[in-house]
């Protein structure tokens, strides 16, 4: 169950301190004194969408935690992102927003995402809105509830895996069903440009070598004199000594000398070694000068073949391997093209087997389904009675319809709100009150389903009152001897039945407006349900009446407890 909610700088709360406790928890106010944003504050915290403009203005970030207590080490959503309650199953969710849009989110103290705060944070409480009823109205919401409750998922992913492998079968024959006509101009097309590409005789690094080659014959003559040049200095000519001969002169110099001292000895083989490695260089560069075979046709040889690269280019890829694998998946089509008859009857057979297997995965999916509906059905008939709906009628409609990613049902919820009238779908009959206790019932029933330690309803009875706000009322303390139930409310029912009563009140304190949250006791909360009741003329009577509806409440916890 959520223990404490910190909130520092949202919106108009400058700081507050939550201390919700087990059972049913309710905060009242009047309109715009802030209670909306406790609960954004909540959302926020578990990894909900947020916007800069929730930072109170002139701060530059905002901070919210929230403290869980008895949480199971085993959830899922925990498990999946490496995080664990301490030893006595205490949870701090920490996340804090700055100007510049920037998150840091915290998880026991470990750093996780925004994404990973959401998959943790929707298995530890869920946020009902006062919108959530207009769901109902929107039929392609119901088959989605319906397999939630009937914990269908696996089901649907199966047949879903079914169904997409027929569409992509589908697909691919398609593709090969062209006409005869566009067939032939898809051959030509190809059959030119795999023929064009096979003539250029393209080769992997080619370019590169291309384009060394031509500089070096581009510079030729500066080449030639460089590697001459050379040549020159180490070998000499018929009229002048090179750098070889040089040497050996020296060397033979110091050689008649060099018993005279050891020094000379060495200083000789120094000058052989310099000798030989000089000899070998002339070499080298004699060898590279009769490599290079300056050729000016050549040259115009690599002009062209390169001016063919860059035409190529153009069409077909940026590199040469690029090309490559351009035509590689030119040839792959043109065969399939002209294998495509044969290979439309191996896909039409593996398609005869998928389509069986999702009709097959299909009819199971629909006979869930069915069952799931029936169930479902009671649950809610069960839970609207108890809402002082106990003449109406609910039903859910499958009807068959064309295979899609979500299966072949088309699943509508039914409606007969008074004795007599037939069953329509809740959009065309269900007001706003009856809308906001079908929602009840049907969040009441899926809370069941799922292992979520706390529910927050956020002024889900609008357009209630009367008898009804007090089923409501009923069924929120029932529902809070199993989780922990968070309400916001205008209702004084609703309020009064709370095991803790929470004001959220709107001051302003040096031309700053602020909001605190104040737990109420006995006296403060027989003033708020007065308030609530009549408005800013508190009297003696809507005070005496308050103590009842607040000794009404306690008996009927007493009762349920």
């Amino acid at each position: 169950m959520l223990e404490l909610l910190h909130i520092e700088n949202i919106a108009v709360i400058e700081q507050a301190d939550i201390a919700f406790r087990s059972g049913f928890n309710a905060l009242t106010g009047e309109t715009g004194a802030g209670k909306s944003i406790v609960i954004d504050a909540m959302g926020a915290v578990l990894g909900g969408r947020t916007s800069r403009d929730l930072i109170r203005t002139g701060a530059d970030k905002a901070f919210v935690s929230a403290a869980f207590s008895g949480i199971r080490e085993d959830l899922p959503g925990l498990l999946a992102n490496g995080v664990k309650p301490d030893e006595d199953g205490n949870l701090l969710l920490q996340r804090e927003l700055n100007t510049e849009g920037k998150n840091l989110c915290r998880a026991n103290g470990r750093p996780v995402t925004v994404a990973q705060l959401r998959e943790i944070g929707r298995e530890l409480l869920n946020i009902h809105g006062q919108h959530d009823g207009q769901q109902l109205l929107d039929e392609e919401q119901h088959g989605a509830y319906l397999d939630r409750f009937g914990r269908l998922e696996p089901q649907r992913e199966s047949y879903a895996a079914c169904y997409h492998a027929m569409s992509d079968l589908r697909s691919q024959i398609r593709q090969l069903q062209m006409d005869e006509a566009e067939k032939a101009r898809r051959v030509d097309t190809l059959k030119f440009q795999i023929d064009e590409l096979e003539r250029a005789k393209l080769k992997p690094g080619e370019e590169e070598e291309l384009v060394r080659r031509r500089d070096i014959l581009r510079h030729g003559e500066k080449f030639l004199s460089a590697v001459d040049g050379a040549d020159f200095f180490l070998s000499g000519d018929d009229e002048q000594v090179g750098a070889v001969t040089l040497l050996r002169q020296a060397e033979e110099s110091l050689s008649g000398v060099k018993r005279l001292d050891d020094s000379l000895e060495e200083l000789v083989k120094r000058l052989e070694n310099a000798r030989c490695e000089v000899y070998d260089l002339a070499e080298l560069i004699r060898d590279k000068r009769e490599e290079f075979d300056f050729s000016p046709a050549e040259l115009d040889e690599l002009e062209s073949r390169s001016d063919l690269l860059y035409r190529l280019k153009k069409k077909y890829g940026a590199t040469v391997e690029d090309m490559l694998e351009y035509l590689d998946r030119c040839r792959r089509e043109l065969d399939a093209i002209e294998t495509a008859d044969d290979t439309i009857t191996h896909l039409e057979g593996q398609l005869r087997e998928a389509e069986k297997k999702t009709k097959a995965a299909g009819a199971a999916l629909t006979k869930a389904r069915t069952e799931a509906a029936r169930r479902l059905e009671e649950h809610i008939l069960r839970e609207l009675r108890d809402l002082d709906m106990g003449r109406v009628r609910f039903s859910i409609e499958l009807t068959e319809k064309e295979p899609a990613a979500d299966g072949c049902d088309s699943v509508r919820f039914l409606l007969s709100a008074n004795a007599g009238e037939d069953l329509r779908p809740l959009a065309r009959i269900a007001s706003g009150g009856e809308l906001a206790r079908i929602m009840l019932a049907l969040k009441n029933v899926l809370a069941e389903q799922d292992q979520v330690g706390t529910l927050v309803f956020d002024e889900v009875d609008t357009g209630v009152s009367g008898r009804a706000a007090q089923r409501i009322a009923e069924k929120m303390a029932q529902v809070s001897r199993r989780k922990q139930v968070l309400c916001v409310t205008h209702l004084p029912q609703l309020a009064a039945m709370a095991d803790t009563h929470f004001s959220v009140e709107k001051g302003e304190r040096n031309g700053r407006t602020y909001t605190r949250v104040l737990c109420l006791d006995r006296k403060q909360r027989a003033q708020e349900l007065a308030r609530l009741t009549g408005g800013a003329h508190v009297t003696e009577a809507l005070l005496r009446s308050a103590g009842e509806l607040l000794d009404e409440a306690e008996a009927y916890r007493k009762k349920l407890s």
